[in-house]
């Protein structure tokens, strides 16, 4: 018999902390924007599945996982290596090579059909919806913490992670907005710029100063100026690795079959 027991906040996200799942076939389900720190599986099947997230000190087997994932994104990327030195010459090299890897995708998806940077796959962000999450991002982590400003820190048109959507309108976000593509790109280039000139800039007395966290962070984490720098090199990395991900789907489902 399938037994799920936990609580379900019929007004607010789904809430099954503590919940004890026993005898269930979930085979095929789908978990979005889901927490599953500190889950305890005992006797699963867990074949062919596909997990993407946070998966720091997750065991199989008695082996701890995310050194073996760390190792082999290294080994299959190696310019994700560079993420480790947050040196401000680290940084900057980083960002050269991102800013490089970005200009080819970029090239790719201007070569592929009209309205490409519009496909969503598997309900994932479109093309265009990602670099309008990186500027969100940059807004957060270099104007507003970086850099420490307060006034027309966010794009309107930028977007939030889908956990803080209901925290965006308060940073002036507009969730509705539907900017052109030609707008996007300027603004994304904008935002690398400024990212470029703040680093050829910054001192390490200034990059080593403590820096407040977007509003969407445990304020009580402590930050310096150069790990809100990282935060975003970090961003700009992973969302290459799905946006290029999502293009390969593209084009394999544009193939013509054999």
């Amino acid at each position: 018999m399938n037994h799920v027991t936990g609580r379900v906040d019929r007004m607010g996200p789904a809430n099954l902390r503590g919940a004890q799942v026993h005898d269930a076939d979930m085979s095929g389900a789908s978990f979005r924007e889901v927490v599953l720190n500190g889950v305890r599986m005992r006797g699963v099947e867990l074949a062919g599945a596909d997990l993407d997230g946070y998966i720091y000190g997750l065991r199989i087997n008695g082996v701890e996982v995310e050194p073996l994932v760390e190792a082999e994104l290294n080994r299959r990327y190696p310019e994700r290596a560079l993420l480790q030195d947050r040196s401000i010459a680290g940084l900057r090299t980083a960002l050269d090579a991102f800013e490089t890897m970005w200009e080819a995708t970029v090239e790719r998806v201007t070569a592929m059909p009209p309205g490409t940077v519009d496909v969503s796959v598997d309900d994932e962000w479109s093309f265009a919806r990602t670099l309008r999450h990186l500027v969100f991002c940059t807004d957060g982590w270099l104007r507003w913490g970086a850099q420490g400003r307060r006034d027309d820190v966010f794009w309107p048109a930028g977007v939030p992670h889908t956990a803080f959507d209901a925290g965006a309108p308060a940073l002036g976000i507009e969730l509705a907005a539907a900017p052109s593509y030609d707008e996007v790109f300027e603004v994304r280039r904008g935002r690398l710029r400024e990212v470029r000139e703040y680093l050829a800039a910054v001192t390490p007395e200034q990059a080593g100063s403590p820096a407040e966290p977007p509003p969407w962070m445990d304020q009580s984490e402590a930050f310096v100026a150069a790990q809100c720098v990282s935060v975003i090199l970090s961003e700009e990395w992973e969302h290459h690795r799905f946006a290029t991900r999502d293009l390969d789907l593209i084009d394999a489902a544009a193939a013509p079959s054999t």
